[in-house]
């Protein structure tokens, strides 16, 4: 895709979500900063909730197997999180998909397109170690949870049943943990997580088990000198995320063509008020070390909002 092309499916968003994002900015008048790429960083108060939309696309077009297949992922993310306590908070992840496969079968270019909600996440974090001073904190806190099957897997078009990659869920219940720190401080935050996915078999079909690294750091490029009557704080963002995913499998027959290492880098920039973060990034793959001729990504483009109430 090229041109304008690329950037058509940002504009056929469904409106209700612009409704929700305006909404939410009128209606929620304390929010820190924290990591743009992944949710298991989210700071919140006790007793408080933290809700973050995010619109995310998508777009892989880079592909070795000569038929110039061509991958959109049009996703609102919703994000939901309770804290029970100072050390317990629980967390939900719901996105809603929008596919779309451009392919070329037998030298006709076809479309195989869902519209759906995908894949609920459920998880708690619990910080197992705190330490706070003047202006500052560090907390590690383990996290553990599952992907449940709330997405369509078993979409159809005209030319059958559509790939794995394209359904809007993937059937299989898959437990995922893993680890987060944070280091905060009044000019500059630092969040790192590392986790596992495991990815179990539906309907003769296994998604590769998934390995990845985050981080991220958000420094205060706005006020320069903390003084009273500053609406908000504008951060620059700098993530990186590492994934490793294992190969697919059919019947218990791994796919050559999938799975492999991905590396991105991420620049960003958050505005942050009291209670409300407007954000956006984009992900641009650095290393891309697939096996065989999987598709490969060309950019994530990641906007939204999150608020604490």
């Amino acid at each position: 895709m090229t041109g304008l092309s690329q950037w058509q499916p940002i504009l056929q968003v469904p409106k209700m979500s612009l409704l929700i994002i305006i909404g939410a900015l009128v209606w929620f008048d304390d929010a820190w900063s924290g990591p743009i790429t992944f949710n298991s960083a989210i700071g919140l108060a006790e007793n408080e909730f933290v809700l973050r939309e995010q619109i995310v696309l998508n777009q892989s077009g880079d592909d070795p197997s000569g038929a110039d297949r061509d991958r959109t992922s049009q996703q609102i993310i919703s994000v939901l999180g309770y804290a029970l306590s100072s050390d317990v908070m629980l967390i939900g992840v719901l996105p809603y998909i929008d596919n779309d496969l451009a392919i070329n079968v037998s030298s006709i270019r076809q479309n195989r397109s869902v519209n759906d909600i995908g894949d609920l996440k459920l998880f708690g974090r619990y910080t197992l170690f705190r330490k706070n001073w003047p202006g500052g904190t560090l907390r590690i806190s383990p996290f553990a949870g599952l992907e449940m099957p709330t997405g369509q897997d078993d979409e159809q078009d005209s030319l059958g049943k559509l790939p794995a990659s394209v359904q809007a869920g993937s059937g299989s219940w898959d437990p995922f943990g893993g680890i987060v720190l944070t280091y905060q401080t009044l000019n500059f935050e630092v969040d790192t997580a590392l986790s596992y996915q495991v990815n179990t078999e539906a309907n003769d079909f296994e998604f590769g088990d998934v390995a990845r690294f985050d981080a991220s750091f958000q420094y205060r490029l706005w006020p320069k000198k903390l003084k009273g009557g500053v609406p908000g704080f504008l951060y620059g963002v700098f993530e990186t995320n590492l994934i490793y995913k294992n190969k697919n499998s059919t019947f218990s027959v791994n796919d050559a063509n999938s799975g492999g290492t991905t590396l991105f880098m991420a620049p960003g920039l958050q505005y942050v008020t009291r209670r409300w973060v407007i954000e956006s990034a984009l992900q641009l793959p650095v290393v891309q070390d697939l096996n065989g001729t999987a598709l490969e990504n060309d950019f994530i483009l990641r906007a939204g909002f999150r608020v604490n109430f």
